[in-house]
């Protein structure tokens, strides 16, 4: 599903942070980046998400160039939970959660009811229901971060990325 080609990536001009990193991550497998603190895995997540440019190198998803996906097209086929989130202080644990129908939206379009099936789904499947109409800031570390996996899951892409998901 993912394919990656002589990866290089740099943050300095004069010298790689990653150098010729060639991997393949299968369908329907979990996956597992492993390596000391600043290593690169959060940076190779950005890569593979898209967000930050490799220096040189192939990313592709189903045989096609990242480069070739349009933002988002890619965010319906992967949606990432990072180490660190922030959000406004006044949103509630279901508007966060809705966010992630965003790329299935048009501009403007509001949720409709398929739409929220989903958001329920994702909040019941991550143990939110109590709380879902609570701010963000106002719960606990953990439970925002389950918000977080919640608005993931409801983004209802193909592709998964947590970092660092044990915190």
């Amino acid at each position: 599903m993912i394919k990656v080609k002589d990866l290089y990536f740099s943050y300095d001009k004069d010298k790689d942070f990653i150098s010729k990193l060639n991997v393949q991550i299968e369908k329907g497998k979990i996956t597992t980046i492993l390596g000391p603190n600043g290593s690169g895995k959060s940076t190779l997540l950005s890569i593979l998400g898209g967000i930050n440019k490799p220096t040189s190198g192939e990313v592709t998803i189903n045989n096609k160039s990242i480069k070739k996906i349009k933002k988002k097209d890619l965010a319906k086929e992967i949606s990432t939970v990072h180490q660190q989130n922030k959000v406004p202080s006044d949103i509630t644990v279901k508007e966060l959660v809705s966010y992630g129908r965003i790329p299935h939206k048009k501009y403007f379009q509001g949720n409709d009811e398929s739409d929220n099936v989903i958001i329920d789904w994702a909040i019941k499947r991550t143990g939110l229901e109590s709380l879902k109409d609570k701010s963000v800031m106002s719960i606990s570390g953990g439970e925002r971060q389950r918000a977080f996996i919640a608005m993931a899951l409801a983004q209802k892409s193909k592709i998964l990325f947590l970092d660092e998901p044990t915190t």
